[in-house]
């Protein structure tokens, strides 16, 4: 069995894991947290202590790496003995940290698509770009890589899963919707890293439609969408993580990923774009100083972080899969309802931080107790999703469904 664990990264989602992995601290023994900035790690580990959130005795450790130095990972896995990784630090160390995972042996987990600094939205699928390269690397090593486990991709992957597996015998189309009703009462700000936040929004939108790659702008396309809970929003069409991965494992199937945006975000982002603000390309001021404009905007934005005291509302992520069932027209939307404040009273982080920081701690459980622990490079939907899904339903992270019967919640 895997049970010590470490956690690369120190910003909002990796709070929310580090209090998740002490709440279940009699499955992932030995805790450890890694970051450039050692005293984030430390603020993380304090605050665990403040919620008492060990479930039993234990230890939880902090240390200072550089995520982009393989060997450096690889000592630091080497050192702590840790036997799973949980990398939730920026997407532009996934693959140096992924490396060190394969060299030591240690199980892999993460929640988006490597990056580049200097690249943006690359050719599709993305995952082939990278990650998808060291399969035979994994296969040989016998390392466990479970990519993209967090909510957006990762549950509505589990998700799409579970509808093939129980509800739709031939699937049609697969359309993922992520809305945020909720109001953290800042004039503008983002809810995770804003370089990376922009970053999925700057450039081509790709989705899987038809058999083959399209492209449209950010904001070309939108519709409303009338949902449990939130009730009717608007969500655009965008490029998404998980279109890549799903679209390989259900290519009969239309794929798309909506994201719900107000005119208030949309008109600021597009004044952002315009001035070139948003670029990830340096440029010189009139001093000769050279600076990256996207990292300048991130660095006078609330830090994501700092939203979760005053956030109110609800999100309200999941899928709408069509198809036919036997024989028959058939659909379910499978979707999850977390709300903002309840997320901060137990773990002090906003709702977005929460949906994607619980499921990989409930991956890591899945491979220490075996379940998951496959040997091999794996997107969600490669795995049973019922024991996935099921942790999630008493983690915080319950399963609902909407079909001809109505709303309902799951169980597993």
């Amino acid at each position: 069995m895997k049970r010590n664990v470490l956690i690369i990264g120190a910003g909002g989602v990796a709070q929310v894991v580090a209090q998740k992995c002490a709440q279940n601290n009699d499955v992932l023994v030995d805790l450890h947290i890694a970051s450039r900035t050692p005293a984030k790690c430390e603020a993380i580990i304090a605050g665990v202590h403040e919620k008492s959130a060990m479930k039993v005795a234990g230890t939880f450790s902090a240390h200072q790496v550089d995520a982009m130095d393989t060997a450096a990972v690889a000592a630091l896995i080497r050192q702590t003995g840790a036997q799973i990784v949980i990398n939730v630090g920026s997407a532009f160390v996934n693959k140096y940290v992924l490396d060190a995972c394969i060299e030591t042996g240690a199980a892999y987990i993460d929640t988006a698509i490597h990056e580049e600094p200097d690249r943006i939205c690359e050719t599709p699928p993305w995952y082939g770009n990278y990650e998808w390269k060291k399969r035979d690397a994994c296969a040989a090593r016998g390392v466990t890589a479970i990519l993209g486990a967090g909510f957006d991709p990762g549950v509505v992957n589990a998700y799409a899963r579970l509808a093939a597996d129980d509800y739709i015998d031939e699937i049609a189309s697969i359309d993922i919707v992520d809305i945020n009703a909720g109001s953290h009462g800042k004039y503008f700000a983002t809810n995770f890293d804003p370089e990376i936040n922009f970053r999925e929004f700057t450039g081509t939108v790709y989705a899987w439609q038809g058999g083959t790659w399209t492209e449209n702008a950010m904001f070309e396309v939108g519709r409303e969408w009338d949902l449990p809970v939130v009730g009717k929003q608007k969500a655009y069409l965008s490029g998404h993580d998980e279109v890549h991965s799903l679209s390989a494992n259900y290519p009969k199937a239309d794929v798309r990923f909506w994201m719900g945006f107000g005119d208030h975000y949309i008109n600021v982002f597009t004044v952002l774009k315009n001035l070139g603000l948003l670029s990830e390309q340096p440029v010189k001021t009139a001093e000769g100083q050279e600076v990256i404009p996207l990292k300048v905007v991130k660095a006078v934005l609330p830090d994501p972080a700092s939203l979760a005291p005053g956030y109110t509302g609800k999100t309200c992520i999941g899928d709408l899969v069509k198809g036919t069932k036997d024989g028959k027209p058939a659909e379910v939307f499978i979707y999850n309802v977390a709300d903002h404040k309840e997320a901060f009273d137990e773990v002090g982080s906003q709702g977005i931080s929460y949906t994607a920081g619980v499921p990989p701690v409930a991956a890591a459980m899945l491979v220490a107790n075996g379940t998951w622990d496959v040997g091999r490079m794996a997107n969600v939907e490669e795995l049973d999703p019922h024991p996935f899904l099921g942790l999630l339903n008493v983690m915080g992270l319950p399963t609902c469904i909407r079909d001809a019967k109505g709303d309902r919640p799951l169980r597993f």
